[in-house]
């Protein structure tokens, strides 16, 4: 049997107890904070879709006549820096999504807009890997998105920066030195708090959480040994090769 000890907040030694599992507990999956030792560890990720709609405003529609679009990845489908990013099987069109990333140091249902960002530990620069044939593959089926956005090491992202992100920056992904994404964090459609109070009326949001707000265009295709640099303007910068 594979021994682990669990201790709850208001655990004391004597009430410290050792579980016997089956199997190894799996390893839990965390990112680094700035300017600590301390790790942050990911309970869930979230992500929003859709949520660049600059050119719909400049057509004269409104964004927000639809509620915003939420898939979710595992929580170990972070790599923090310096991990390894493999290009995905099962795809042929592997596709970078640069964006802002938002984590959780506290939780709730149905957050109110006004009491969303009490819940933000800190902000971080992400990437949605995506395999852009399947999801177009599952939306033509009407199928769920899965195995498009929830694939092994699909989430890579920076070290947690504590404390509140500017409301307007630039937000960037470069592919071999070369841009390829150059947004600006204003034109998101859903703000950070109201993506927060909406992802809260879906699941009960906890500490832990992550959520990934969305890209600009100029989303694009990896290949082996492309070397990825995306910066979010107060938040960091991701950077990896797929390998």
């Amino acid at each position: 049997m594979h021994k682990t000890r669990v201790t709850s907040r208001s655990s004391s030694p004597r009430t410290r107890r050792m579980i016997d599992y089956a199997i190894p507990a799996p390893t839990q999956p965390s990112l680094p904070i700035e300017g600590s030792a301390q790790r942050f560890p990911v309970h869930r990720i979230y992500c929003i879709g859709r949520n660049y709609g600059k050119h719909v405003k400049e057509m004269g529609g409104d964004p927000k006549d639809q509620p915003p679009i939420f898939f979710a990845k595992p929580a170990d489908a972070v790599v923090a820096p310096g991990g390894a990013v493999p290009y995905p099987p099962a795809t042929k069109n592997f596709h970078h999504e640069i964006e802002l990333v938002v984590a959780l140091k506290a939780g709730g249902a149905n957050v109110p807009v006004g009491k969303a960002l009490d819940l933000v530990f800190g902000y971080a620069a992400g990437v949605d890997l995506t395999r852009r044939d399947l999801q177009n593959e599952a939306k033509d089926a009407g199928a769920p998105w899965d195995a498009s956005k929830g694939f092994d090491a699909s989430a890579p992202t920076s070290a947690i920066r504590p404390g509140q992100v500017p409301p307007s920056g630039a937000i960037t992904l470069s592919v071999n030195g070369q841009t390829k994404q150059d947004g600006e964090l204003a034109d998101m459609i859903w703000s950070v708090a109201e993506i927060i109070a909406k992802c809260s009326e879906l699941w009960t949001l906890q500490p832990g959480d992550l959520i990934f707000t969305g890209t600009p265009d100029g989303v694009g295709p990896l290949v082996k040994g492309d070397t990825v640099v995306g910066v979010v303007a107060g938040a960091g910068t991701v950077e990896f090769t797929i390998a």
